[in-house]
């Protein structure tokens, strides 16, 4: 049953990494399961088996979020957007109360009260993605992306950007995508493997599959190389770096309205009822991440690392 939580808990991360202005690592927090995967991937040569109990599962349903998502999240973020927005301010914010007694067993475990440090580094964490929620992106991207060697280079640097990216909470790959004008190519690359994947047309497969593994292959090195800092500071600086992911993970729900313009719904009638049907979607949704976060024990679970 445990690898089943951590496959539905993937499937949420996939989903999320695939809308601008969400952060994948935002909502790994918010289900309970970000310090696993930082651990998992940072110890992956050491604790192989354990790790891959973890990884495994949490990919497969990245993998099926991304996939299975990438044209549903499309077609909401077009007609249905201050919904979908707010269903994912919901899913975000849920994950803050779980995250606020991290950062309190920090503190007792280090025998330390909220410094001038730890509030610096919220608000400045804080400041940080807020700014990003209102930068301007506006046509940025091409639409399609063709094979060559430009391409596929492209490809591998906005794969490691962007993951180095999803693995900081409240930062969103998907948003540092449309900046660097690479996040309609990259879901046009993820649309067009997936369709001729359903009616196995191999000659377009095969190009699509090109890019994307150039663009995985970015994105597996920026995982790596990105985990390890965050390990760093999550074993010497435990506290501080809690303080910091808090003010990145509240100013989240900034970033998303702001770069899904969801609020522009309310200026075409009925902006009260809109509005409290949101409320009530971002309630729902609050209260299925505080739900499913509170099953982050699920890893306590899994097979220990055995050593011949």
């Amino acid at each position: 049953m445990q690898y089943i939580w951590l496959v539905i808990k993937g499937l949420f991360i996939g989903i999320s990494n695939i809308i601008p202005g969400v952060s994948g690592g935002t909502m790994a927090v918010s289900l309970g399961i970000y310090d696993d995967i930082i651990h998992s991937f940072t110890h992956i040569r050491k604790e192989f088996k354990r790790s891959m109990h973890v990884l495994l599962p949490i990919l497969i349903g990245a993998l099926l979020g991304v996939a299975g998502f990438s044209m549903i999240i499309t077609w909401l973020l077009d007609e249905h957007t201050l919904y979908t927005a707010f269903a994912f301010v919901g899913l975000i914010l849920g994950g803050l109360p779980i995250l606020s007694e991290s950062f309190k067993e920090s503190l007792i475990e280090d025998k330390q009260k909220i410094t001038p440090i730890h509030v610096f580094l919220f608000v400045i964490f804080l400041a940080l993605v807020a700014w990003m929620g209102v930068a301007d992106v506006s046509g940025s991207g091409p639409d399609t992306i063709s094979l060559g060697a430009g391409p596929l280079i492209a490809l591998f640097f906005v794969g490691l950007v962007s993951a180095a990216a999803m693995v900081v909470p409240g930062i969103s790959g998907s948003l540092l995508m449309l900046i660097m004008g690479y996040y309609y190519a990259v879901i046009y690359a993820i649309n067009g493997f997936t369709s001729n994947l359903t009616t196995f047309n191999l000659s377009e497969l095969i190009p699509y599959t090109i890019l994307l593994t150039s663009y995985a292959l970015g994105m597996l090195i920026g995982i790596i190389l990105i985990s390890k800092v965050i390990d760093y500071f999550f074993s010497s600086y435990p506290s501080f770096t809690y303080a910091a992911i808090l003010g990145l993970v509240t100013a989240s729900p900034v970033a998303v309205i702001a770069n899904t313009n969801a609020l522009n719904e309310l200026t075409t009638g009925n902006a009260f009822v809109k509005m409290i049907i949101a409320l009530v979607i971002a309630l729902a949704c609050y209260s299925l991440t505080f739900a499913v976060g509170r099953t982050d024990d699920v890893t306590e679970e899994l097979p220990e690392e055995t050593h011949a």
